[in-house]
């Protein structure tokens, strides 16, 4: 490794200078690299010496642009058999945040502060909070995967976090606040007047999110096979995903039995009865198309049901007649406030079973154990169970226990 000034006189004779690094990268290839200022150049020999050192130097020439790298980590994603629905999101992230700024960038030459200001384009770009910290973990794949593939040294997006040391999950968790009943997790009150306004084929369905907290892919891709109503459970062992394919939970927890109450045995006893059947592309003897029940919650034609439908057919008509809902901007041609469901997410129904787990007995709940909340969510630890309604539970210096205490001690 050695930094020397190099003169030289163009073709038009104008002369020239540079300092050049010149050092044996890890492949046994001779590099150079010119530099208008010595500094620079005694900074980058430094430092490529320590990479070559540690066998994790790759010089500019080897590398690739950040959009390369991106369509390499996609590839990643298809071999490893990742669900479409990942596979688009990688592509959109590449396709409208990062290609649009940095796409024509080597990741070689991405550094901490690079990927900081790349950040700050996309917040002065109008991208959301949510959308910058998301496109961000993209690019942390993309040159994870570039780092493994040995087209990158370092992932500064990696450094960049562990810079900041937890900085930004405390600020996410402040903006975020807690959530509340009555805000974002349906009352008791409210889920009994929910109950009461249901009929017709969504009836079973909010009635079992309301009493089992399953996810909507689980839902969705829930068979008649998974639900023992002698036994009173169901069991999750598969999810239908945004375009209606079926693989298995996210994650190992994900599988799991939850035990239903009385009135989900009866309401899906009764939906049993008259549950679309679906074609098994097969003809009987008559010449009719052979039909199967399968899928607990299906459309019409027996097939998998869409999320939207679920919520704009389903959720969110039944709140406005119980009544459930806020006031919007938009006025009738009455003048009249134009109301609007309080809940737009089946996600609600998943926080108010998680409530009526963690909620004493006495208050009408389960009165479950933490652990036993985190296996009946399906959450991958209690750590995610105690971060999301951790300050639901009842804790044991309540009123009346200091009240008591308080006596104790004076007397």
């Amino acid at each position: 490794m050695s930094v020397r000034k190099r003169k030289w006189t163009t073709m038009k004779g104008v002369e020239k200078e540079a300092w050049v690094a010149d050092y044996v990268d890890n492949k046994g290839v001779r590099r150079r690299k010119a530099f208008a200022k010595k500094k620079d150049a005694d900074a980058f020999a430094i430092k490529a010496g320590s990479e070559v050192q540690e066998g994790v130097h790759v010089a500019d020439r080897d590398s690739v642009t950040v959009k390369k790298a991106g369509e390499l980590w996609i590839a990643t994603g298809e071999g490893e058999g990742l669900e479409r629905s990942t596979i688009d999101q990688r592509r959109r992230h590449l396709k409208f945040h990062i290609e649009a700024f940095i796409g024509d960038t080597l990741v070689s030459k991405l550094s901490v502060p690079t990927v900081r200001e790349f950040e700050d384009r996309l917040r002065r770009e109008g991208r959301s909070q949510a959308m910058i910290k998301k496109v961000l973990v993209s690019l942390g794949g993309i040159l994870a995967d570039a780092t493994e593939r040995g087209l990158a040294t370092r992932n500064p997006v990696r450094d960049m976090r562990q810079r900041r040391n937890g900085k930004e999950k405390r600020t996410e968790r402040r903006l975020k606040g807690k959530l509340k009943v009555g805000v974002h997790i349906p009352t008791p009150a409210e889920v009994r007047a929910i109950i009461s306004a249901l009929d017709g084929h969504w009836r079973p369905l909010l009635i079992t999110v309301i009493f089992t907290g399953m996810r909507s892919s689980e839902l969705r891709g829930l068979r008649w096979q998974d639900v023992d109503l002698e036994g009173r459970s169901i069991s999750i062992t598969q999810r239908a995903d945004e375009y209606g394919q079926i693989g298995r939970p996210k994650t190992e927890a994900g599988e799991r039995t939850v035990p239903i109450p009385p009135m989900v045995v009866n309401t899906l006893r009764e939906w049993r009865l008259v549950c679309p059947r679906r074609d098994t592309g097969q003809i009987n003897t008559a010449g009719n198309p052979v039909r199967e029940l399968h899928y607990v919650f299906p459309n019409g034609n027996g097939n998998i049901e869409s999320h939207a439908n679920i919520i704009n057919r389903g959720l969110i008509p039944a709140q406005l007649k119980a009544g459930i809902t806020v006031p919007t901007e938009k006025v009738d041609e009455d003048g009249n406030t134009i109301m609007a469901a309080k809940y737009t997410g089946l996600h609600s129904l998943r926080h108010f079973f998680a409530s009526w787990c963690i909620n004493r007995k006495e208050d009408g709940g389960l009165g479950l154990p933490v652990k036993s909340v985190q296996e009946r969510l399906g959450h991958s630890s209690v750590q995610m169970t105690l971060d999301v309604y951790g300050h639901l539970f009842p804790r044991g210096d309540d009123a009346d226990e200091l009240a008591a205490a308080e006596r104790a001690l004076l007397s």
